[in-house]
């Protein structure tokens, strides 16, 4: 859940993370969402240093590897508070390394 978004952000962030699950079948709601744990057990399977991406599109690839590892995702929900001061760190640059690289991190990740 979010609160204090604009209508367009809403749509924006839904139809991103549609697209993740889609191309990636990705069992995931919230693609993109930062505030994540990972048991100690995934970061040691998965190689930190085969990490390709950067932005949006790192938070998509760690849980893609931890799928593909064959580790359970859970989501916990919470509510997700705009923030009062500052800036999205949104650009076109990351925007583009997500769109392209959900396509090119389903044909060169592997487990």
């Amino acid at each position: 859940q979010v609160k204090d978004w604009s209508w367009d952000r809403v749509l924006i962030s839904y139809f991103a993370s549609l697209y993740v699950r889609i191309v990636l079948w990705l069992g995931v709601r919230d693609t993109t969402a930062g505030f994540v744990c990972y048991r100690r057990k995934v970061l040691e399977t998965i190689d930190l240093d085969d990490v390709r991406f950067i932005g949006y599109a790192f938070q998509i690839e760690m849980k893609y590897r931890t799928k593909l590892h064959g580790f359970s995702i859970r989501e916990v929900p919470i509510t997700f508070v705009d923030r009062v001061k500052g800036r999205s760190k949104m650009s076109m640059n990351i925007f583009q390394e997500a769109f392209w690289g959900v396509l090119k991190m389903r044909s060169i990740v592997r487990a």
